[in-house]
């Protein structure tokens, strides 16, 4: 089970809003949804769990670029959610540029290579969560400022972490008002 909620800091405290991921597809519309929950260039937070499995802190400062911690790559990686943090740039590879759909065949395959069969893409997933270290990821600093330390961050347990980072904050009643 996922929960997500946006966290954004105004004038008067935090405010919380619960909200949908379904049409989030890239980090970029995270970021957009992220802006649209403060009208001014204040920092909101994207949090998201999945039980007992990770947790996720997106850091959204007005125009800059998004930060992201990820508590574990791994786990978030089989994840919709998790996968939309974990971008090319903060896993440390070359973007993927999609296949050259000018060398492949109408079934996906490369022009003269037999289809991948069921086993395959059994061994190729499994290949890809192997490149993806078990641990945390991303910017441990994210909320240093905010009164959470990169210490404290990481030995956050996933199933209680965003309760206790929004007490740090200073927001346990509004984010407990979304949950």
């Amino acid at each position: 089970m996922y929960f997500a909620a946006l966290l954004a800091r105004t004038e008067d405290g935090w405010e919380a809003s619960d909200t949908e991921l379904d049409d989030v597809e890239t980090l970029a519309d995270l970021a957009d949804l992220a802006r649209q929950a403060s009208p001014e260039d204040d920092i909101v937070l994207v949090l998201i769990e999945q039980e007992d499995a990770w947790f996720g802190v997106v850091r959204v400062d007005g125009e800059e670029d998004p930060r992201i911690y990820v508590s574990d790559a791994a786990a978030a990686a089989r994840s919709s959610y998790g996968e939309i943090l974990l971008t090319d740039e903060l896993l440390g590879r070359e973007p993927d540029d999609g296949a050259d759909l000018d060398s492949l065949d109408l079934d996906g395959t490369e022009d003269g290579e037999p289809a991948a069969s069921d086993d395959d893409d059994d061994e190729e997933e499994a290949s890809s969560d192997e490149a993806i270290a078990h641990g945390p990821l991303g910017d441990a600093e994210i909320l240093d400022d905010l009164g959470v330390s990169q210490k404290e961050l990481r030995i956050l347990d996933a199933e209680d972490a965003l309760s206790a980072i929004a007490e740090a904050l200073g927001a346990s009643e509004v984010l407990e008002t979304v949950r």
